[in-house]
C-alpha cells in the first residue's frame, strides 16, 4: 500500500482519525473538554516536490490540483490510479454540469480598472477581484462541498463506502449559498440530502432547493438561546448518522481543502505579478473560505510555487464580529514586540480554551450582508493564525459601508450580492484606515451572485 502524501491532524489536540474510517470529517475527541477540535489536511510536502502546485492546465480545479487533494493521496492508497481518479473528477463534474448547468472551472483573477479608479488607486496599484460568481450554485461553496463528495467516492470505490441514505443523508445548515450548492451536489450524485434553514431564507432559495429534491427543515431562534438554531439541528441530525456535507471546518475539515481550490488557483495567478499584490480581504461568516485561501497560499508558498504571501484582512459586519472578537483576544495574549512563535504559541494556548476566544453571538445580528452573519467564526483559530502570520487585521464594516461596496461593485458590471462584495467594503476601511496604500495592489473575492437588479437599500 502506497503511504498518502496528506494526513488529517486535529489542529486542537493533535488527534487524527483512523486512517481507513470512510467518514474523517470530524476529530475523534470532540465534544472532549474546551477544545477547538478541527480536523486539518497536512501535505508532505516533500513527497509532493517543489513547485509542484499544479498537473497541467486543465481547467477542473480538481483536475488540475489532484497532487494536493487528500482524495486523490487516499485514492492511490487503495491502488487507485491517477487515471480511474481523474476520470471519476470528470464523470462527478459532468453530473455537477447537467444539473446547473456549469461545472467546476478556474475563476479568472483580473485588475478592475472601474473599482480602482473609482478608489482613487494609481497606476502602479489597484484592485485585483477574483470573481466566484461563476461557479456552480453561484458561489464558491460548491468548492467546499465538491472536495468533500470526491472522498465519499473514493471511500466507496475503495470498499469502506458511506451508508449515504435516506435515514442516514447528507446534512447541512445554511442561509443561502451552500445549501444551494449543497442541493445541487447531491442531487448531482443522486444522494439524499436535509437542509437546515433560518426562518429568514429567501422564498427563492427554498423553492430551488425543494426542486433539487433536497429535504428542507426550517429552524426557528428560541428566546434566550444563544447559537445558531440550524447549526443546533445539524448537531442532531449528525448524532443521528448523517454524513456532514457542510462548509463549517469543524463539523468536517476536508471541506476546508475543497476551498483551498481557491488559494491555489490565487498562488498561480499571483505568481507572476510585479510588484506583488500586497493585500488579500476576505470576507468570513463561518471561515471556511479565509481558511481554505490562506491554508492553500501557505503550501503554495511552502511549495516554492509563490515568492510572497499578501497579508490577509478579514471583513465581518458591525452587527456580528465574533471572528474580530476572538482575534483581539488573542492579540491580547501575545507580549508587546513579540515574534511569531510567541504568536503560535499563544493561540495554541487558545484553542485549548476554546470558550474564552469564541463563542455564539449574544443576539441575533441582522445586515445587508447576511451570508456572513454566522454567529460563530467556525474554522476562526486558522484564520487568526493567519493574519497573525502574514500581519493582517480584522475588518469591521458598518452598514453604509456595506452598501456602498456592493453599489460601486454593481456599478462596476459585477452581478454579485451584498454579502459578496462584503470584502470590497473591507477595502474601502482599510483606505481610510491608511493601511492600504493607492499604490498597493490589493486582491478581493467575489463571491455570491446577485439576480437582484440595482443598489441594496439601507435596511
Amino acid at each position: 500500500m502506497t503511504l498518502p502524501a496528506s494526513t488529517l491532524v486535529c489542529a486542537g489536540c493533535g488527534g487524527s482519525p483512523d486512517p481507513g474510517d470512510p467518514y474523517p470529517f470530524r476529530c475523534p475527541s470532540h465534544g472532549v473538554g474546551d477544545v477547538d477540535h478541527v480536523l486539518t489536511r497536512v501535505l508532505d510536502l516533500e513527497s509532493i516536490g517543489p513547485g509542484r502546485l499544479s498537473l497541467g492546465s486543465d481547467p477542473c480545479p480538481f483536475v488540475r490540483y489532484r497532487a494536493l487533494l487528500h482524495s486523490s493521496h487516499r485514492a492511490a492508497a487503495a491502488g487507485i490510479t491517477d487515471d480511474h481518479f481523474v476520470a471519476l473528477t470528470r464523470d462527478l463534474d459532468r453530473r455537477v454540469e447537467s444539473v446547473d448547468g456549469r461545472g467546476f472551472r478556474v475563476t479568472p483573477l483580473r485588475r478592475d480598472d472601474a473599482l480602482s479608479v473609482a478608489l482613487g488607486f494609481s497606476s502602479d496599484g489597484g484592485v485585483w477581484v477574483k470573481d466566484e460568481t461563476g461557479n456552480v450554485a453561484g458561489s464558491h461553496k460548491g468548492r467546499h462541498l465538491f472536495g468533500v463528495l470526491l472522498h465519499l467516492e473514493v471511500s466507496r470505490l475503495a470498499g469502506a463506502g458511506p451508508a449515504v441514505s435516506g435515514t442516514h443523508p447528507l446534512a447541512i445548515a445554511s442561509c443561502g449559498n451552500a445549501a444551494l450548492a449543497a442541493a445541487t451536489l447531491a442531487a448531482a450524485a443522486e444522494q439524499p440530502l436535509r437542509v437546515f434553514v433560518p426562518v429568514n431564507a429567501e422564498e427563492e432559495t427554498l423553492a430551488r432547493l425543494h426542486r433539487l429534491g433536497a429535504t428542507v427543515v426550517v429552524c426557528e431562534r428560541q428566546a434566550g438561546v444563544a447559537g445558531d438554531p440550524t447549526v443546533e439541528r445539524l448537531m442532531g441530525e449528525l448524532d443521528a448518522g448523517a454524513v456532514p456535507f457542510t462548509c463549517q471546518g469543524n463539523l468536517n475539515g476536508l471541506a476546508i481543502e475543497g476551498g483551498e481550490t481557491v488559494g491555489w488557483e490565487l498562488a498561480e495567478q499571483l505568481a507572476p505579478l510585479d510588484p506583488p499584490a500586497g493585500h488579500l480581504v476576505v470576507q468570513v461568516g463561518g471561515g471556511a473560505l479565509a481558511s481554505g485561501c490562506a491554508q492553500g497560499l501557505a503550501e503554495a508558498h511552502a511549495l516554492g510555487a509563490l515568492r510572497s504571501l499578501p497579508r490577509l484582512h478579514t471583513v465581518q459586519t458591525a452587527a456580528a464580529h465574533p471572528l474580530e472578537r476572538a482575534f483581539r483576544a488573542v492579540r491580547r495574549d501575545v507580549p508587546a514586540g513579540a515574534g511569531p512563535k510567541e504568536s503560535d504559541l499563544a493561540l495554541a494556548a487558545a484553542v485549548r480554551h476554546r470558550s474564552t476566544y469564541m463563542w455564539p453571538w449574544e443576539k441575533e445580528p441582522h445586515s445587508v450582508a447576511s451570508g456572513i452573519l454566522d454567529d460563530e467564526t467556525y474554522d476562526w483559530a486558522a484564520v487568526v493564525g493567519a493574519m497573525l502570520r502574514t500581519g493582517g487585521q480584522p475588518v469591521i464594516a458598518g452598514e453604509e459601508r456595506l452598501v456602498d461596496a456592493h453599489d460601486l461593485g454593481r456599478r462596476a458590471g459585477h452581478s454579485v450580492s451584498p454579502t459578496g462584495t462584503a470584502g470590497l467594503a473591507g477595502v474601502l476601511e482599510l483606505l481610510a484606515d491608511g493601511v492600504v496604500g493607492t499604490d498597493e495592489r490589493v486582491v478581493v473575492l467575489f463571491t455570491g451572485t446577485s439576480a437582484v437588479a440595482g443598489p441594496v437599500a439601507h435596511p
